[in-house]
């Protein structure tokens, strides 16, 4: 069982950055595939970034491509999504999520992934 702990969220006006983090227990980190969704109020479920194991790879959802990137060390547990240019409709909770996976897998997916974070809130005020 892997367990994953986000934090990093908060409020932030729109046009500014936060850095969301994401530690897992896995003593095998470095051969999970890493991802991120986020869910608004009243909104489905949507996908911001994925990262293979080996951190070679990265994937975002087009309404992210170019402000957020996604990162990972694999020294430390840890991955990462930087988000820069935050705009209001980037308001929802934040979920880490990660499967275990060849080096160079990733996915959209939210299926694709066995283990979820309890999230963290990002609030981005107009």
């Amino acid at each position: 069982q892997v367990q994953l702990v986000e934090s990093g969220g908060g409020l932030v006006q729109a046009g500014g950055s936060l850095r969301l983090s994401c530690t897992a227990s896995a003593r095998t980190f470095r051969t999970y595939a890493m991802g991120w969704f986020r869910q608004g109020l009243g909104k489905e479920r949507e996908f911001v970034a994925a990262i293979s194991a080996s951190g070679g790879s990265t994937y975002y959802g087009d309404s992210v491509k170019g402000r957020f990137t996604i990162s990972r060390d694999n020294a430390k547990n840890t991955v990462y999504l930087q988000m820069n240019s935050l705009k209001p409709e980037d308001t929802a909770v934040y979920y880490c999520v990660a499967t275990l996976s060849t080096l160079t897998y990733y996915s959209r997916r939210p299926d694709a992934y066995d283990y979820w974070g309890q999230g963290t809130q990002v609030t981005v005020s107009s």
